[in-house]
Protein backbone atom coordinates (compact mmCIF):
# COMPACT_ATOMS: atom_id res chain seq x y z
CA UNK A 1 0.00 0.00 0.00
CA UNK A 2 0.95 3.39 -0.88
CA UNK A 3 0.96 6.77 1.44
CA UNK A 4 -1.55 7.90 -1.27
CA UNK A 5 -3.26 5.03 -0.57
CA UNK A 6 -3.11 6.22 3.03
CA UNK A 7 -4.56 9.13 2.47
CA UNK A 8 -8.04 8.32 0.73
CA UNK A 9 -8.92 4.98 2.93
CA UNK A 10 -10.21 5.70 6.04
CA UNK A 11 -9.13 3.35 8.34
CA UNK A 12 -11.35 4.12 11.43
CA UNK A 13 -14.50 4.28 9.13
CA UNK A 14 -14.13 0.52 8.37
CA UNK A 15 -13.82 -0.41 11.70
CA UNK A 16 -16.44 1.80 12.25
CA UNK A 17 -14.72 3.62 15.24
CA UNK A 18 -13.65 6.84 16.72
CA UNK A 19 -10.46 8.59 15.87
CA UNK A 20 -9.87 8.33 18.94
CA UNK A 21 -10.76 4.85 20.01
CA UNK A 22 -8.64 2.81 22.55
CA UNK A 23 -6.35 -0.55 21.23
CA UNK A 24 -9.11 -2.66 23.15
CA UNK A 25 -12.25 -0.69 21.03
CA UNK A 26 -10.04 -1.69 17.65
CA UNK A 27 -9.49 -4.85 18.64
CA UNK A 28 -13.60 -5.61 19.22
CA UNK A 29 -14.64 -4.09 16.13
CA UNK A 30 -12.41 -5.89 14.33
CA UNK A 31 -12.95 -9.20 15.72
CA UNK A 32 -17.00 -8.58 15.30
CA UNK A 33 -16.26 -7.64 11.79
CA UNK A 34 -14.12 -10.15 10.44
CA UNK A 35 -16.37 -12.70 11.34
CA UNK A 36 -19.41 -11.11 9.96
CA UNK A 37 -17.30 -11.29 6.44
CA UNK A 38 -15.24 -13.96 7.02
CA UNK A 39 -14.94 -15.80 3.42
CA UNK A 40 -16.03 -19.28 5.31
CA UNK A 41 -18.99 -17.32 6.21
CA UNK A 42 -19.97 -15.89 3.10
CA UNK A 43 -19.07 -18.41 -0.04
CA UNK A 44 -18.84 -17.10 -3.37
CA UNK A 45 -20.03 -13.44 -2.37
CA UNK A 46 -17.36 -11.56 -3.87
CA UNK A 47 -18.51 -8.27 -2.26
CA UNK A 48 -18.10 -9.71 1.53
CA UNK A 49 -14.22 -10.98 0.05
CA UNK A 50 -13.48 -7.41 -0.41
CA UNK A 51 -15.06 -6.38 2.46
CA UNK A 52 -13.02 -8.57 4.77
CA UNK A 53 -10.05 -7.23 3.31
CA UNK A 54 -10.88 -3.91 3.56
CA UNK A 55 -11.12 -4.66 7.61
CA UNK A 56 -7.89 -6.92 7.50
CA UNK A 57 -6.22 -3.90 5.85
CA UNK A 58 -7.69 -1.52 8.54
CA UNK A 59 -7.02 -3.49 11.66
CA UNK A 60 -3.19 -4.20 10.24
CA UNK A 61 -2.30 -0.41 10.67
CA UNK A 62 -4.54 0.70 13.54
CA UNK A 63 -3.30 -2.26 15.70
CA UNK A 64 0.31 -1.67 15.05
CA UNK A 65 1.19 1.75 17.53
CA UNK A 66 3.84 2.78 14.93
CA UNK A 67 1.96 2.36 12.12
CA UNK A 68 -0.99 4.20 13.32
CA UNK A 69 0.98 7.20 14.30
CA UNK A 70 2.16 7.12 10.65
CA UNK A 71 -1.39 6.63 9.33
CA UNK A 72 -2.38 9.78 11.08
CA UNK A 73 0.29 12.42 10.57
CA UNK A 74 -0.47 11.45 6.80
CA UNK A 75 -3.97 12.11 7.16
CA UNK A 76 -3.21 14.53 9.10
CA UNK A 77 -1.46 16.50 6.17
CA UNK A 78 -3.90 15.16 3.63
CA UNK A 79 -6.17 16.89 6.03
CA UNK A 80 -4.56 20.50 5.99
CA UNK A 81 -1.94 20.47 3.38
CA UNK A 82 -1.91 23.63 1.31
CA UNK A 83 0.18 22.93 -2.38
CA UNK A 84 2.59 25.55 -3.13
CA UNK A 85 3.21 26.02 -6.78
CA UNK A 86 6.96 27.35 -5.93
CA UNK A 87 9.39 29.37 -3.97
CA UNK A 88 7.41 31.82 -1.57
CA UNK A 89 4.00 31.44 -3.19
CA UNK A 90 0.75 31.34 -1.38
CA UNK A 91 1.32 27.58 0.12
CA UNK A 92 4.41 28.63 1.56
CA UNK A 93 4.43 27.10 5.38
CA UNK A 94 1.72 24.24 4.23
CA UNK A 95 2.54 21.19 2.82
CA UNK A 96 6.10 21.52 1.75
CA UNK A 97 6.81 22.54 5.42
CA UNK A 98 5.61 19.52 7.11
CA UNK A 99 6.99 17.23 5.11
CA UNK A 100 10.20 19.18 5.49
CA UNK A 101 9.81 18.69 8.93
CA UNK A 102 8.84 15.20 8.77
CA UNK A 103 12.16 13.98 7.06
CA UNK A 104 14.39 16.27 8.46
CA UNK A 105 14.35 18.85 5.35
CA UNK A 106 14.53 21.87 7.05
CA UNK A 107 11.18 23.39 5.95
CA UNK A 108 10.05 25.78 2.39
CA UNK A 109 12.65 27.91 0.33
CA UNK A 110 12.97 31.68 2.63
CA UNK A 111 13.78 29.54 5.85
CA UNK A 112 17.24 27.70 4.47
CA UNK A 113 17.73 23.91 3.97
CA UNK A 114 17.05 21.47 1.39
CA UNK A 115 13.58 21.64 0.23
CA UNK A 116 11.48 18.85 -0.27
CA UNK A 117 9.94 18.31 -4.01
CA UNK A 118 6.93 16.18 -4.65
CA UNK A 119 4.86 14.85 -7.61
CA UNK A 120 2.93 12.10 -8.56
CA UNK A 121 6.10 9.91 -10.23
CA UNK A 122 7.44 11.35 -13.14
CA UNK A 123 8.71 14.54 -11.99
CA UNK A 124 11.91 16.30 -11.04
CA UNK A 125 12.02 15.48 -7.72
CA UNK A 126 11.05 12.14 -5.98
CA UNK A 127 7.36 11.37 -5.95
CA UNK A 128 4.72 11.78 -2.91
CA UNK A 129 4.83 7.72 -2.68
CA UNK A 130 8.78 7.69 -2.92
CA UNK A 131 8.95 9.65 0.24
CA UNK A 132 6.53 7.76 2.14
CA UNK A 133 8.44 4.35 0.53
CA UNK A 134 11.27 5.92 2.37
CA UNK A 135 9.37 6.63 5.66
CA UNK A 136 7.96 3.05 6.10
CA UNK A 137 10.35 1.11 4.31
CA UNK A 138 11.32 -0.31 0.28
CA UNK A 139 7.75 -0.06 -1.35
CA UNK A 140 5.94 1.52 1.81
CA UNK A 141 3.45 -0.90 3.71
CA UNK A 142 1.69 -3.68 2.08
CA UNK A 143 -1.27 -5.10 4.57
CA UNK A 144 -1.74 -8.04 2.21
CA UNK A 145 0.76 -11.21 0.40
CA UNK A 146 3.79 -10.73 0.80
CA UNK A 147 5.23 -7.89 -1.75
CA UNK A 148 7.90 -5.89 -0.96
CA UNK A 149 10.64 -5.88 1.91
CA UNK A 150 7.69 -4.77 4.24
CA UNK A 151 4.79 -6.59 3.22
CA UNK A 152 3.01 -9.11 5.81
CA UNK A 153 -0.52 -10.97 5.54
CA UNK A 154 -3.82 -9.73 6.93
CA UNK A 155 -4.57 -10.75 10.36
CA UNK A 156 -7.20 -13.67 10.00
CA UNK A 157 -8.98 -15.33 13.13
CA UNK A 158 -8.60 -18.75 13.52
CA UNK A 159 -10.53 -21.62 13.36
CA UNK A 160 -13.19 -22.45 15.47
CA UNK A 161 -12.45 -26.38 16.73
CA UNK A 162 -15.61 -28.39 17.74
CA UNK A 163 -15.79 -31.00 20.80
CA UNK A 164 -17.97 -33.16 22.60
CA UNK A 165 -18.51 -34.23 25.87
CA UNK A 166 -20.67 -36.67 27.60
CA UNK A 167 -21.86 -35.97 31.48
CA UNK A 168 -23.71 -38.23 33.57
CA UNK A 169 -27.11 -37.15 34.34
CA UNK A 170 -26.55 -35.65 37.91
CA UNK A 171 -23.50 -33.75 36.93
CA UNK A 172 -25.59 -32.26 34.49
CA UNK A 173 -28.34 -30.45 36.63
CA UNK A 174 -26.03 -29.58 39.17
CA UNK A 175 -23.06 -28.20 37.54
CA UNK A 176 -19.73 -29.49 36.90
CA UNK A 177 -16.45 -29.29 34.94
CA UNK A 178 -15.14 -31.26 32.16
CA UNK A 179 -11.50 -31.20 30.99
CA UNK A 180 -11.13 -31.28 27.26
CA UNK A 181 -8.07 -32.83 25.63
CA UNK A 182 -7.78 -30.24 22.40
CA UNK A 183 -4.86 -30.45 20.00
CA UNK A 184 -2.56 -31.72 22.44
CA UNK A 185 -3.84 -29.21 25.35
CA UNK A 186 -5.90 -29.19 28.71
CA UNK A 187 -8.72 -27.34 28.19
CA UNK A 188 -11.21 -26.93 31.70
CA UNK A 189 -14.63 -26.11 31.08
CA UNK A 190 -17.44 -24.96 32.98
CA UNK A 191 -20.91 -26.78 32.45
CA UNK A 192 -23.55 -24.58 34.31
CA UNK A 193 -26.31 -26.24 36.09
CA UNK A 194 -29.27 -27.67 34.05
CA UNK A 195 -27.81 -28.06 30.76
CA UNK A 196 -29.83 -29.88 28.77
CA UNK A 197 -28.85 -32.46 26.33
CA UNK A 198 -27.63 -31.07 22.68
CA UNK A 199 -26.85 -28.00 24.33
CA UNK A 200 -23.56 -26.03 22.72
CA UNK A 201 -20.86 -24.59 25.21
CA UNK A 202 -18.64 -21.90 22.99
CA UNK A 203 -15.38 -21.04 24.95
CA UNK A 204 -14.05 -18.01 23.08
CA UNK A 205 -10.12 -17.85 22.12
CA UNK A 206 -9.96 -21.60 23.02
CA UNK A 207 -9.57 -22.50 19.24
CA UNK A 208 -7.03 -22.48 16.72
CA UNK A 209 -4.69 -19.60 16.79
CA UNK A 210 -5.34 -16.46 14.56
CA UNK A 211 -2.78 -15.89 11.54
CA UNK A 212 -0.75 -12.72 11.22
CA UNK A 213 -1.69 -11.41 14.54
CA UNK A 214 -5.29 -12.14 14.16
CA UNK A 215 -7.80 -13.14 17.03
CA UNK A 216 -7.60 -17.47 17.67
CA UNK A 217 -10.73 -18.93 17.33
CA UNK A 218 -13.48 -20.73 19.43
CA UNK A 219 -13.67 -24.24 21.25
CA UNK A 220 -17.40 -25.08 21.10
CA UNK A 221 -18.49 -27.86 23.03
CA UNK A 222 -21.78 -29.89 22.61
CA UNK A 223 -22.90 -31.25 25.87
CA UNK A 224 -24.09 -34.88 26.15
CA UNK A 225 -26.24 -35.63 29.52
CA UNK A 226 -26.66 -39.42 29.85
CA UNK A 227 -30.14 -40.93 30.39
CA UNK A 228 -31.48 -41.30 33.96
CA UNK A 229 -34.05 -44.28 34.89
CA UNK A 230 -36.39 -41.47 37.03
CA UNK A 231 -35.80 -38.12 35.89
CA UNK A 232 -35.63 -35.95 32.48
CA UNK A 233 -34.60 -32.68 31.99
CA UNK A 234 -36.63 -30.18 30.18
CA UNK A 235 -34.73 -26.50 30.74
CA UNK A 236 -34.73 -25.93 34.30
CA UNK A 237 -37.93 -28.67 35.02
CA UNK A 238 -37.28 -31.93 36.03
CA UNK A 239 -39.69 -34.61 34.78
CA UNK A 240 -40.71 -37.85 35.93
CA UNK A 241 -43.65 -40.45 35.43
CA UNK A 242 -45.27 -41.94 38.31
CA UNK A 243 -47.48 -45.40 38.32
CA UNK A 244 -51.15 -45.44 39.57
CA UNK A 245 -53.63 -47.89 39.56
CA UNK A 246 -57.33 -46.89 38.05
CA UNK A 247 -58.75 -46.70 41.58
CA UNK A 248 -56.20 -43.90 42.54
CA UNK A 249 -56.29 -42.08 39.64
CA UNK A 250 -60.48 -42.22 39.73
CA UNK A 251 -60.79 -41.83 43.09
CA UNK A 252 -58.11 -39.93 44.46
CA UNK A 253 -54.99 -40.29 46.28
CA UNK A 254 -51.48 -38.79 47.83
CA UNK A 255 -48.43 -40.13 46.50
CA UNK A 256 -44.96 -39.69 48.21
CA UNK A 257 -42.27 -39.71 45.47
CA UNK A 258 -38.59 -39.16 45.50
CA UNK A 259 -37.08 -35.83 44.71
CA UNK A 260 -33.29 -35.91 43.05
CA UNK A 261 -31.99 -34.44 45.94
CA UNK A 262 -32.56 -38.00 47.95
CA UNK A 263 -35.62 -36.29 49.89
CA UNK A 264 -39.26 -36.98 49.15
CA UNK A 265 -42.29 -34.88 48.11
CA UNK A 266 -46.01 -35.40 49.38
CA UNK A 267 -48.19 -34.94 45.98
CA UNK A 268 -51.95 -34.87 45.74
CA UNK A 269 -53.86 -36.59 43.00
CA UNK A 270 -57.33 -35.37 42.42
CA UNK A 271 -59.94 -37.80 41.93
CA UNK A 272 -60.64 -38.24 37.92
CA UNK A 273 -56.96 -37.28 37.12
CA UNK A 274 -56.66 -39.01 33.42
CA UNK A 275 -53.52 -40.80 32.81
CA UNK A 276 -50.62 -38.84 31.10
CA UNK A 277 -51.74 -35.82 33.29
CA UNK A 278 -48.91 -33.78 34.84
CA UNK A 279 -48.93 -32.52 38.40
CA UNK A 280 -46.58 -29.63 39.12
CA UNK A 281 -44.15 -29.32 42.24
CA UNK A 282 -43.01 -25.50 42.58
CA UNK A 283 -39.26 -25.29 43.07
CA UNK A 284 -38.12 -28.94 42.81
CA UNK A 285 -36.47 -28.96 40.11
CA UNK A 286 -32.70 -27.73 38.81
CA UNK A 287 -31.79 -25.11 41.23
CA UNK A 288 -29.00 -22.16 39.55
CA UNK A 289 -27.71 -18.90 41.21
CA UNK A 290 -30.39 -17.20 39.78
CA UNK A 291 -33.21 -19.18 38.79
CA UNK A 292 -35.36 -22.62 40.29
CA UNK A 293 -37.00 -25.09 38.12
CA UNK A 294 -40.19 -27.22 39.02
CA UNK A 295 -40.90 -30.94 39.26
CA UNK A 296 -43.46 -32.27 36.90
CA UNK A 297 -44.83 -35.79 37.96
CA UNK A 298 -47.02 -37.00 35.18
CA UNK A 299 -49.53 -39.48 36.27
CA UNK A 300 -49.65 -43.01 34.25
CA UNK A 301 -52.92 -45.30 34.70
CA UNK A 302 -51.73 -48.70 35.18
CA UNK A 303 -54.07 -51.46 33.49
CA UNK A 304 -53.47 -54.73 35.13
CA UNK A 305 -53.04 -57.37 33.56
CA UNK A 306 -54.30 -60.13 35.48
CA UNK A 307 -57.44 -60.06 37.25
CA UNK A 308 -58.41 -62.13 40.41
CA UNK A 309 -62.52 -63.07 40.09
CA UNK A 310 -64.18 -60.66 42.31
CA UNK A 311 -62.09 -57.84 41.03
CA UNK A 312 -63.50 -58.68 37.42
CA UNK A 313 -66.97 -59.52 38.41
CA UNK A 314 -66.57 -55.48 40.40
CA UNK A 315 -65.41 -54.06 36.85
CA UNK A 316 -68.26 -55.48 34.95
CA UNK A 317 -70.66 -54.73 37.22
CA UNK A 318 -68.94 -50.93 36.63
CA UNK A 319 -69.23 -50.97 33.16
CA UNK A 320 -73.07 -51.91 33.63
CA UNK A 321 -73.66 -49.10 35.32
CA UNK A 322 -71.47 -46.72 33.22
CA UNK A 323 -73.49 -48.27 29.84
CA UNK A 324 -74.86 -45.17 27.94
CA UNK A 325 -71.90 -42.98 27.93
CA UNK A 326 -69.81 -42.70 24.57
CA UNK A 327 -66.61 -42.02 25.38
CA UNK A 328 -65.37 -41.99 21.51
CA UNK A 329 -68.32 -39.71 20.62
CA UNK A 330 -67.33 -37.44 17.85
CA UNK A 331 -64.41 -39.32 17.04
CA UNK A 332 -65.21 -40.22 13.27
CA UNK A 333 -66.59 -37.00 12.41
CA UNK A 334 -63.07 -35.17 13.76
CA UNK A 335 -60.99 -37.62 11.99
CA UNK A 336 -63.13 -36.57 8.53
CA UNK A 337 -62.26 -32.81 8.83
Amino acid sequence: MTGQDWMEKDFYAVLGVPKDADDAAIKKAYRKLARQYHPDQNQSNASAESRFKEIGEAYAVLSDPEQRRQYDAVRAMAGGARFSAGPGGAGAGGFEDIMGAMFGGGGSAGRGGPRVRYSQGGGAGPGFEDILGSMFGAGGPSAYGSAGPTGFNAPTPGADIVAQVTLPFRAAVEGTTADLEVNGRTITARIPAGINDGKKIRLRGKGKPGVAGGPAGDLVVTVHVAPHPVWTLDGLDLRMTVPVTFAEATLGTALTVPTLDGSTVRLKVPPGTPSGRSLRVKGRGVQTASAKGDLLVSVQVVVPQKLSKKAKQALETFAAESDGEDIRAGLAERAAE
